[in-house]
């Protein structure tokens, strides 16, 4: 069964996100679905085929990572966002926020200090299933570095394609609007 390109157009008009940034973005998106179902397919060919022991195989299973994990984490932050207001104060979300880091303010302080490290990746605020506890946690690609059963609750895309059209190198402004456009709701339906 094929992956579908998900449609995120309620997100046109996003205070702070350009149409022309929000589309470009978009079709990036579009591309990861559809090179996840090619590699998946030739996969799938390869291994019908018996080909499974070739370096080919290895390389496309190696490429799978990247090019599911792209789809999956922009999926994931398109539906992160497009929210008004703050988080609920007496939402679990915010409970687990102020015990895990001290208070929701610690919190954000520390995810958009990760958000504005150097280099590409992803700001992600990850629940870990064994003790669900809240950390977040750099991603510098889409296919490495994410910690092994944890849940995505809240994604922040910090690779250049996210602001630079809007921002420039301005990634702190850009980090400012995608809270003011946080869906809260979204983010505290992730926590187990």
């Amino acid at each position: 069964m094929a992956y579908e390109a998900k449609d995120y157009g309620k997100l046109i008009g996003m205070e702070g996100f350009s149409e022309a940034l929000l589309k470009n973005h978009f079709t990036l998106y579009q591309g990861y679905v559809t090179n996840t179902n090619k590699v998946l397919d030739i996969l799938g060919q390869m291994l019908a085929e018996g080909k499974s022991a070739t370096p080919e195989y290895a390389e496309l299973k190696r490429r799978l990572g990247w090019e599911f994990n792209g789809m999956r984490l922009h999926e994931y932050y398109f539906e992160n966002l497009g929210g008004k207001g703050g988080i609920d104060q007496a939402g679990k979300l915010a409970a687990r926020l102020a015990a895990d880091f001290g208070s929701v303010e610690a919190w954000e302080k520390d995810f958009k200090a990760t958000g504005a490290m150097r280099g590409i990746g992803w700001a992600v605020l990850y629940q870990d299933s064994a003790s669900g506890r809240l950390m977040n946690f750099w991603i510098n690609e889409h296919d490495t570095a994410h910690p092994a059963g944890c849940t995505p609750v809240l994604i922040m895309d910090v690779f250049e394609h996210a602001f630079m059209l809007d921002y420039g190198l301005k990634r702190a402004d850009y980090i400012e609007a995608f809270f003011r456009n946080i869906d809260w709701k979204a983010a505290e339906a992730r926590l187990k």
